[in-house]
C-alpha cells in the first residue's frame, strides 16, 4: 500500500519504506490466517526484515495493525476527496462527484483487496483494542461523502428529505460490499461494469424511471 514519506531526508524515506513493507506483510498474513494466529516473527520474515525492526517501528503487533488501519483508510479517504475535488474543478455536479467517488472507491478496493477484507471484517467486531481508532478513521471516510451530499442538497441537486449521515454511510457500505462480492463471486466482470451498475443505483434508475 503506497504512502508518502512522513520523514525528511534519506533516513525518513528509508523508515517509511520499511513501514510500507511491514504494512504489506501484515495485511497479507492477517487476511490469510487472522490476527491472533499471525506472529511478529512471521510479519518480519514476510517483510524481509529482522524481528527487531518491527519493534523499532511499532511497539507491538497491535500497534502495527492499528497503524495499518489508519494508513489504509487514510488512503481511501484521500482518494474519495481527490475524486470530489477533481469533479468540482471541472465544473461537475455533486451527483457527478458522488459517481466519481464510487469509482475511486472501486479502484482502491481493486488495488487493495486484502486490506478491504480486513477493514470490513473489523468494523463488526467490538472487542478489539483498536476499535476506537477504527471508528475515527471510518468516520473520516464517511465525512467526505457527507460533505458532497450536503452540498448537493444546498444546490438543489438532491432532495432535502435525505438523511445525509445515513446515506453517506450507506454509499460507503454499498461500494465496499459490492466490490468484495465482485472480487469473490463475479470476478469476470470489469471495474467499468461494476461501476456502471452502482452508478444506476446512485442516479435512482433501478426502478426503470428516467
Amino acid at each position: 500500500m503506497e504512502s508518502s514519506s512522513t520523514g525528511t531526508g534519506t533516513g525518513g524515506a528509508r523508515r517509511q519504506a520499511t513501514r510500507q513493507k511491514l504494512y504489506e506483510a501484515a495485511v497479507t498474513l492477517i487476511a490469510e490466517q487472522g490476527f491472533s494466529a499471525t506472529t511478529v516473527d512471521e510479519i518480519a520474515e514476510r517483510a524481509g526484515v529482522a524481528k527487531g525492526t518491527v519493534y523499532y517501528n511499532f511497539a507491538s503487533k497491535t500497534e502495527l495493525f492499528e497503524e495499518l488501519l489508519r494508513h489504509g483508510v487514510g488512503l481511501l479517504t484521500a482518494s474519495l476527496r481527490t475524486a470530489a475535488q477533481e469533479t468540482e474543478a471541472r465544473g461537475g455536479s455533486r451527483i457527478e462527484a458522488l459517481d466519481a467517488m464510487i469509482r475511486a472507491g472501486l479502484v482502491f478496493i481493486d488495488r487493495y483487496p486484502a486490506f478491504t477484507q480486513l477493514y470490513v471484517a473489523e468494523l463488526w467486531r467490538t472487542n478489539r483494542a483498536w476499535q476506537s481508532t477504527l471508528m475515527v478513521v471510518r468516520q473520516e471516510a464517511v465525512a467526505v461523502v457527507e460533505t458532497v451530499l450536503r452540498e448537493g442538497v444546498e444546490r438543489g441537486e438532491l432532495s432535502t428529505e435525505i438523511d445525509v449521515p445515513l446515506t453517506a454511510a450507506a454509499m460507503v457500505g454499498m461500494v465496499l460490499v459490492a466490490a468484495l462480492d465482485w472480487q469473490a463471486f463475479q470476478s469476470e466482470r470489469s471495474l467499468d461494469d461494476v461501476h456502471s451498475a452502482l452508478s444506476l443505483l446512485l442516479r435512482g434508475r433501478v426502478s426503470g424511471s428516467r
